[in-house]
C-alpha cells in the first residue's frame, strides 16, 4: 500500500474514532481532523473555498473527496472516492449497483461520460405489462429483479479515471473501505428513510443489515459496519471494474436478480460482461448573452428541458419582480411553471436513447433553436395553459406517442473543482429510494453489501398508445432508459472560464430544481446557498407544484385565479453547487438534505 493510501486510511480512522464518540447530527460540520476549509460557513451548509472544493450529499462522502483533493488528486479521483463512500453512507440513493452521468472539464473541453444502466438482452417492450396486457402498478414492478438494469457507475468511473486520474485507482477506495469495516454513524436522514420503507424490511438480507432484531431501523448515531461491501470494494480496488462485471460478484448479482420471489429479472452474466460506458458529446447552449451552459445529451432529458425552461423565460415577457422579499413572486412561479409544461411535453414525446430514437429534425438542438422557442413562448399567456402539447421543431411530425407520467425517484449529486481548475458534475442513482430493495453481498456471505437499482422502471411501462404508436422510451434490449439527471457546467462565453458546477437528485423534478438554481444564481445574482434554499416550484405538465409550507395563501390564490391547479408537495431537492467568484469558489448544499461543501 502506498503512503498516500495509508494517509487516507489513517485520516478515515481518525474520523471514525470521533464519529463513534460523538455521533454526527444533521447539519453538523465534520470533525476537524485536519484544517478543513479556509473560510467560514455561509447560511448553514455553504462554504467559500479559495482554490478547490467538493460538494456532496453526505459529510463523510464530502470528507473523502476533500482528502483526495488535499493529497493532490484530480476532480475525477475525488469523484471516485465520493461515490464509493456514498454507496456506504447514502445507500438509498446511489451506489456501485446503479448508474451515473458525469460531465468533466479538463481546462480545454467538456466531455460527457454515460454510465447509465442498460436493459438486459432478454428484456422486451412487454417487460412491465401484466397478464392482462395492462401496465403493472409501479409498486409491484419496482421491488425485485424485474426492474434491475445492468449497472454502469463503476465501469464509467474507471474509464474517466484512466483518462483524468492522478492518484492510483486502488487508493481512492481507502476511505470507503475503512468506514465500511470500522463503521459509520447512522444519520438522521438514513434513519428516517429506513423507518419509512416497509418493502425494504421484508427482504431478509436488507432487514438483517439495516434493522435491529426487532425490525426497528438502527437509531441515529448507531455505528453500522458493512463487511460485505468492504470486501467487494477491496476486490474492485485491486482488480478494477472486472471484479464487479465478472467472477463471483457478478454471479451473485445475477443470481439475486433472477431468483427474486414473485418478481424475477432477466439478467445474465453476459449482460454484465458486455456493458460498456459511452463517451458522448455534451450539449452546450448559450443563455443570457454571457453564459454557455453545458449539460448531458439523451438518454438524459435534463439539459434539453432545463434549457428550454430558461430560454423560454429569456424570450418571454419579463415576469416583473421575480423575487419578493427574497421569495419567488407569483409572476415568476406562473411563467416558470408554464415554461416547464412546454418543456415536459416535448420531453414526453421526443426523448429516448439515441441509439434507438432519432432526434426531431435530425438534431437534439432543434428543441433549443431560438425560432422554435419563440413560437413556444408565445403560448405563455396570462392564464395557465393547463396541459401543454408537444411542439414541432422540424418539418416532420414525430411518429411516436407521448409517454404517460409515471414516478421517478432517488439519486444523488456531486460537484467538484480541483486545484488545477478542472471540474466534474456527476449525478448518480439507483432510481427509487432503496432501488429494487435487493441487497447483494458479492457472494461473500458477510453482513451488508450494496443495493441494486430499479432503473428499468424509468422506461415507459406502456410500449405504445391506444392507436398503436410506439413510445420513444419503451423497453428494448440493450437500451438505456430516459433520465432526468442534469449534471451541469457553466462557462463565461467571453473568455471560456468555468463559472459553475451544479445538479440535483429528485426524479423528474431534477429539471425544476436545476433550472431554479441556475436562474436564481446566474439570472438573479444570488449566491449558491441562497439560491438553493429558495422554495421549489414548477410543473411537470400536470398540477403546478409548490414546496409544502413555503408559500403563503395569497400566492396560492393568485395562481388559482390564473387557472393553475395547485398542489403542495414536499419537493425535497438535493442540489449541490459550486460557483466561481472573485473571492474563490462559493459552495452551496441543499438544506433539505444532509450534504455539505468542503474545500480550501
Amino acid at each position: 500500500m502506498t503512503r498516500r493510501a495509508v494517509a487516507l486510511l489513517c485520516a478515515a480512522a481518525a474520523w471514525l474514532t470521533a464519529a463513534c464518540t460523538a455521533p454526527a447530527r444533521l447539519g453538523d460540520a465534520p470533525p476537524a481532523v485536519t484544517p478543513v476549509a479556509a473560510s467560514a460557513r455561509i447560511d448553514g451548509n455553504g462554504r467559500v473555498a479559495a482554490q478547490w472544493a467538493v460538494a456532496a450529499a453526505n459529510p463523510l462522502a464530502a470528507e473523502a473527496g476533500y482528502r483526495v483533493l488535499k493529497a493532490g488528486g484530480s476532480a475525477v479521483d475525488a469523484a471516485v472516492a465520493v461515490q464509493m463512500v456514498l454507496t456506504l453512507v447514502e445507500p438509498q440513493s446511489s451506489g456501485i449497483g446503479g448508474g451515473a452521468f458525469l460531465l468533466h472539464w479538463d481546462g480545454r473541453r467538456v466531455e460527457a461520460f454515460d454510465g447509465r444502466e442498460t436493459a438486459p438482452a432478454a428484456a422486451d417492450e412487454r417487460l412491465f405489462l401484466g397478464d392482462d396486457g395492462q401496465p403493472m402498478p409501479f409498486a409491484a414492478a419496482v421491488t425485485g429483479g424485474r426492474a434491475v438494469g445492468v449497472p454502469g457507475t463503476v465501469r464509467m468511473l474507471e474509464l474517466v479515471h484512466r483518462q483524468h486520474g492522478r492518484l492510483p485507482w486502488a487508493e481512492l477506495f481507502a476511505p470507503a473501505i475503512a468506514w465500511a469495516e470500522h463503521g459509520f454513524a447512522v444519520s438522521a436522514r438514513l434513519h428516517a428513510q429506513l423507518a419509512a420503507d416497509a418493502a425494504l424490511r421484508r427482504q431478509p438480507a436488507a432487514a438483517a443489515y439495516f434493522y435491529d432484531p426487532q425490525g426497528r431501523p438502527w437509531p441515529v448515531g448507531h455505528v453500522l459496519k458493512n463487511p460485505a461491501l468492504a470486501a467487494v470494494l477491496r476486490a474492485i480496488a485491486r482488480h478494477g471494474s472486472a471484479a464487479l462485471y465478472s467472477g463471483p460478484i457478478a454471479r451473485d448479482l445475477v443470481r439475486r436478480v433472477n431468483s427474486f420471489p414473485g418478481n424475477p429479472g432477466r439478467m445474465t452474466t453476459s449482460d454484465l460482461a458486455a456493458y460498456r460506458p459511452l463517451r458522448r458529446e455534451a450539449i452546450c447552449t448559450d443563455w443570457l448573452a454571457v453564459y454557455r451552459v453545458c449539460g448531458f445529451p439523451p438518454p438524459s432529458s435534463g439539459h434539453l428541458a432545463v434549457m428550454q425552461i430558461l430560454k423560454l423565460l429569456e424570450v418571454a415577457p419579463p415576469p416583473g419582480p421575480p423575487l419578493l422579499d427574497g421569495a419567488p413572486g407569483v409572476e415568476l412561479v406562473h411563467q416558470f411553471s408554464e415554461a416547464a409544461r412546454l418543456a415536459f411535453a416535448d420531453r414526453a414525446l421526443y426523448v429516448g436513447d439515441p441509439a434507438f430514437v432519432a432526434p426531431p429534425a435530425g438534431d437534439w438542438r432543434s428543441l433549443l433553436a431560438v425560432p422554435y422557442l419563440r413560437e413556444r413562448a408565445a403560448l405563455i399567456g396570462a392564464r395557465s395553459m393547463g396541459k401543454a402539447q408537444a411542439g414541432a421543431p422540424g418539418p416532420v411530425r414525430a411518429a411516436h406517442a407521448p409517454q404517460l407520467e409515471q414516478p421517478e425517484h432517488g439519486t444523488s449529486h456531486v460537484s467538484i473543482v480541483d486545484a488545477q481548475g478542472h471540474a466534474i458534475a456527476m449525478t448518480t442513482t439507483i432510481e427509487a429510494v432503496w432501488g429494487s430493495r435487493i441487497l447483494a453481498d458479492g457472494g461473500t456471505g458477510l453482513s451488508g453489501g450494496y443495493l441494486l437499482n430499479n432503473e428499468l422502471t424509468d422506461f415507459s411501462f406502456a410500449p405504445a398508445d391506444a392507436e398503436g404508436r410506439p413510445v420513444a422510451n419503451r423497453v428494448q434490449p440493450g437500451k438505456r432508459p430516459r433520465s432526468s439527471m442534469s449534471p451541469t457546467l457553466v462557462f463565461d462565453r467571453r473568455d471560456g472560464s468555468l463559472l459553475m458546477s451544479a445538479g440535483s437528485p429528485g426524479g423528474a423534478a431534477i429539471i425544476l430544481y436545476t433550472a431554479k438554481t441556475l436562474l436564481a444564481t446566474l439570472g438573479y445574482g444570488l449566491d449558491p446557498q441562497r439560491a438553493i434554499a429558495l422554495p421549489n416550484f414548477g410543473s411537470q405538465n400536470g398540477p403546478t407544484l409548490l414546496e409544502r409550507g413555503r408559500f403563503g395563501p395569497a400566492l396560492v390564490e393568485a395562481l388559482r385565479a390564473r387557472g393553475h391547479v395547485v398542489q403542495e408537495a414536499p419537493l425535497v431537492s438535493g442540489v449541490q453547487a459550486l460557483r466561481h467568484t472573485p473571492a474563490g469558489w462559493a459552495g452551496g448544499a441543499d438544506p433539505r438534505r444532509e450534504g455539505i461543501v468542503l474545500g480550501e
